[in-house]
């Protein structure tokens, strides 16, 4: 592995703490100590609303989500076009790093800041990641590609796990419910925020540099990558197996990245677990995490992408159907907690992983314009989680609970090993091409 990409590859080392602290333990956690059960907000824009605490958030994050669909295509084909990757990567992260760093002034009074907090980090971390993602095809070569993705996603883990552990030690060494413990909360967002911003600095000075002379009114670069986003799907059209691994990718991230942003809550919520339980069942999701990347990028060598990929897909259907049984006076639902957790990290890594690495192989070594083509990637995940984020906030008004929205996951990734299923042999002829 050379120089450059080490340099790849420590970017996750560097966004991953807001992928954990922020979308999956503290915040979350925060969260749902300081929100009341019913939020009412008297918002310009949608009116004066009650909702559920649990599902307003979901609504948030599929806001973001939103947002992120609608801008990718744009700025992916601009960034094509005009050379300039690593500028509209950086301004995203630093965008999302502030925005994180910002999450100190939320309180009880100001739920309406945390939420618009919370929606720009969202926004400024996924945005980030198209632009580095698309710089894999660029720094590797197709056989190296499935270990240089999971040596990202395994410093990511090790990273974020690091600052997650210090905050945690400066949250649990204060009294429950204090002032002081509130203000440990904060004070780990400003954390994330710093990492984030500072260790991505390593990368972006190692990144190629590209040609930015360029220059095109603001306007007719919109307008342009609206038609390179045509363009680009005509593109993908002509690839072996591209559009249906799209199709799979897009089901079974709604399954993966609903799960994964809203897990800290239904531990909460539905199964009553204390602060410390739910914080110590993340750390062993990214521990276990590290070894499930490595461990399905050897797989993948063994029998394929794409069946190791249908393996890591089958277990989060069981993990969806394990969540669904467990129940909160059953005496030994911590223990059993503990072990979906484990399932989760072994899967998780594996799943993330080769699905990024799985469909960076299929496109043109000759191509440059990699942005335009993981934009599409992105695009899919994105919409895939507004799809999660809002089903599973409309199931939890419904039935008054979110036990019945986790059983619901388990579709999409049933519905993603048919897909794959059909394209298997299909993908194995296009990379042998």
């Amino acid at each position: 592995m050379n120089k450059t990409q080490k340099a790849w590859a420590f970017y996750d080392w560097a966004n991953s703490v807001y992928s954990l602290v922020i979308s999956t333990a503290v915040f979350p956690l925060y969260f749902d100590w300081v929100a009341p059960e019913i939020i009412e907000l008297n918002w310009p824009v949608i009116g004066l609303r009650s909702y559920p605490s649990s599902a307003l958030y979901s609504y948030v994050l599929a806001a973001s989500f939103i947002t992120v669909a609608i801008l990718l295509p744009i700025l992916s084909g601009m960034a094509d076009k005009l050379h300039k990757k690593k500028l509209y990567m950086r301004r995203f992260l630093d965008i999302g790093a502030l925005a994180c760093m910002g999450m100190f002034f939320f309180t009880e009074e100001r739920i309406g800041l945390g939420m618009i907090l919370s929606y720009v980090a969202s926004v400024g971390y996924w945005s980030s990641l198209v632009f580095y993602n698309a710089y894999l095809p660029v720094v590797a070569k197709k056989e190296e590609q499935d270990k240089l993705s999971a040596q990202g996603y395994s410093l990511g883990y090790i990273g974020s796990s690091i600052l997650l552990i210090l905050c945690l030690g400066m949250i649990l060494s204060q009294e429950t419910g204090s002032e002081e413990q509130q203000l440990a909360f904060r004070l780990s967002f400003v954390l994330t925020g710093l990492w984030w911003a500072g260790f991505s600095r390593l990368t972006l000075r190692r990144m190629p540099e590209e040609n930015a002379t360029l220059r095109e009114p603001l306007l007719q670069s919109i307008k342009g990558g609206f038609v390179r986003l045509g363009d680009t799907f005509q593109k993908l059209k002509g690839i072996p197996v591209s559009i249906p691994f799209i199709l799979a990718y897009f089901l079974f991230s709604t399954g993966v990245q609903t799960i994964i942003l809203l897990a800290s809550l239904y531990g909460s919520n539905e199964l009553k677990m204390e602060s410390a339980q739910l914080i110590g069942t993340i750390l062993i999701i990214q521990f276990v995490g590290i070894l499930g990347a490595w461990g399905f990028s050897k797989l993948s060598g063994l029998m394929g992408n794409i069946r190791a990929l249908m393996l890591s897909i089958f277990i989060w259907a069981l993990i969806c159907v394990f969540a669904y049984l467990l129940q909160p006076d059953d005496p030994s639902v911590l223990l059993k907690f503990y072990g979906i957790g484990a399932l989760v990290g072994l899967v998780m890594g594996g799943t993330q992983s080769l699905s990024r690495s799985s469909f960076s192989k299929l496109l043109p070594v000759h191509e440059t314009e990699h942005t335009s083509y993981f934009s599409f990637l992105e695009v899919m995940e994105k919409v895939a989680i507004v799809l999660g984020t809002t089903l599973f906030g409309l199931l939890t008004q419904l039935s008054g609970g979110m036990r019945t929205a986790a059983l619901s996951m388990a579709g999409f990734f049933i519905l993603s090993l048919f897909v794959l299923a059909a394209l298997r042999k299909s993908y194995d002829r296009a990379l042998t091409e």
